[in-house]
């Protein structure tokens, strides 16, 4: 016995979430391409929108989010009641581990998967099984080889963060086809915007017909919404409704509500901010490539490179971080030797080139 509040098994065991760095000492605004963030901010009718929604910041929201539920379905054709909102498409993650794992269960996910799957899947005292990704992307006889009788849920991120693959729609079908019917598959689909890649499809029509899919989606990133956190998942209702029941009430704020709801509206913002994607990932891809180092093929608003070793990748983080430009290591997933660069504005992604342009030149 102790006399001091013990947290349960294997919580102080998980390493906490870290992330993207925001500051640079002695640099009053760093250009910040460490959080895939959209870097041309929200739109204007969102920002409209939360300014407006100030007036009611003293109302509780409504706790069903009803005015972003309804926009939500008609934009992407889903049905309202199988929804569920969240601070973040993280918490949704959360509330699902919560929902289906008990002690003694587990998750797989890829060998590079998004660490908020693992955070919470550990928390309710389940094992994570990563799967081997030999080619820096989810293998769909991979996963499936860690799937046994205490697997509730199988996470794939399409396109996968911090690698930039993605699966197709044939590969996610195949996978949704072999798993067994008490497991729960998740697909994590927060850079859908950005995809322009022919062989990639979006599994809402796959989640329509299954009892056993969830769809992930976020306002963070093309919408430009990260600092207000809102998410959503489309799931069969019988999950919908098992969820609800432990989601806390009032789940996403007013001002969320409102700016998400006029963000799926803003056609001229998503355009613009995925033609940013579409000019400079190529050009940024190239200009890297040609300086000697590996640059994956990316379907999100990112690139990730890949270095000789662990002490280069830090040294060019570090020479990027003296010339006020932070990107993000990714140590944390097991990829020490890599750089995350997010696809920035067309001054910042030329920083970044000739920042990297000079440290392959020293």
């Amino acid at each position: 016995m102790t006399d001091l509040p013990t947290p349960k098994p294997g919580i102080l065991d998980i390493a906490p979430y870290v992330g993207g760095k925001s500051a640079i000492a002695g640099v009053a605004e760093p250009m910040k391409l460490s959080s895939n963030e959209n870097m041309l901010g929200a739109g204007e009718k969102a920002r409209a929108a939360y300014e407006a929604a100030i007036r009611n910041i003293h109302i509780y929201p409504d706790g069903r989010a009803n005015k972003l539920r309804a926009a939500v379905a008609e934009t992407h054709g889903l049905e309202p009641e199988r929804l569920i909102f969240g601070n973040g498409s993280d918490e949704v993650f959360a509330l699902l581990n919560q929902t289906y794992l008990t002690a003694g269960d587990n998750i797989v996910t890829g060998q590079y998967g998004f660490l908020a799957y693992r955070i919470s899947a550990k928390a309710c005292e389940a094992e994570v099984k990563l799967a081997p990704e030999p080619g820096y992307k989810a293998e769909v006889d991979a996963l499936l080889a860690q799937v046994d009788e205490r697997t509730k849920l199988v996470y794939v991120s399409n396109p996968s963060n911090p690698t930039g693959s993605w699966n197709s729609g044939e590969e996610i079908r195949r996978l949704h086809a072999a798993l067994p019917a008490h497991v729960l598959l998740v697909v994590d689909e927060a850079y859908a915007e950005y995809v322009a890649e022919p062989d990639w499809e979006t599994s809402f029509g796959l989640a329509r017909e299954a009892d056993n899919i969830v769809v992930t989606r976020t306002f963070s990133k093309i919408h430009g919404l990260g600092g207000l956190r809102i998410g959503f998942g489309y799931a069969p209702l019988k999950v919908a409704e098992a969820v609800d029941r432990i989601r806390l009430p009032f789940n996403v704020s007013v001002p969320g509500i409102e700016a998400a709801t006029a963000a799926l509206s803003d056609t001229a913002h998503q355009t613009a901010s995925r033609d940013l994607i579409t000019t400079w990932k190529p050009r940024l891809t190239q200009a890297i490539r040609g300086f000697g180092f590996e640059v994956l093929p990316s379907a999100g608003n990112f690139v990730l490179v890949i270095f000789k070793g662990p002490e280069e990748a830090t040294a060019a983080s570090d020479y990027l971080n003296l010339k006020g430009i932070i990107v993000r290591p990714v140590g944390g997933y097991g990829l020490p030797q890599a750089l995350r660069i997010t696809i920035g504005t067309e001054d910042q992604n030329r920083a970044v080139i000739d920042a990297l342009s000079e440290f392959a030149a020293r």
